[in-house]
């Protein structure tokens, strides 16, 4: 895995491309990469917002904006499809903006459903949102002037 060296220290790159993350062959990489880096990964959004500070201000501004609307979407999830749709929702607005653990969350509440393995009697939600909440704070001291 190619390794970027960023402001906030060395920094795993993942382009989203490989489907690694969450499975099984991968879960124990991605876990020790959460462990050892921070809730975004900047060098990602740069790439991804191409270098503007303000376009990249402007995207974390939408994703603090919708993440806690869409955890309550997961939390009512009245039906499998519900809960598969914000799950799914929340994983690609996560890999956007390079939240990859809170991205690997979502995607193994998508995998296992509301009421599989890891669903709601799993306490997989409130993982996810202890994972957005490091990223609200880190954005929050990182990035001046962000509104979520």
């Amino acid at each position: 895995m190619p390794i970027l060296r960023a402001r906030d220290g060395i920094l795993p790159m993942y382009d989203g491309a490989s489907r690694g993350i969450g499975q099984s062959n991968g879960e124990a990489l991605t876990a020790a990469l959460d462990a050892h880096s921070v809730p975004v990964d900047r060098c990602h959004l740069a790439r991804y917002t191409l270098g503007d500070p303000s376009l990249e201000k402007e995207v974390l501004g939408l994703f603090l904006a919708k993440v806690p609307l869409t955890i309550e979407s997961l939390k009512f999830a009245s039906t499998d499809k519900d809960w598969h749709m914000a799950a799914h929702a929340l994983k690609g607005s996560a890999r956007a903006v390079g939240a990859w653990k809170l991205a690997r969350l979502a995607q193994q509440a998508e995998r296992f459903g509301r009421n599989g393995e890891g669903g709601l009697s799993g306490g997989i939600v409130s993982r996810i949102e202890d994972a957005a909440f490091e990223v609200e704070s880190y954005l929050a001291t990182s990035v001046p002037g962000l509104r979520g």
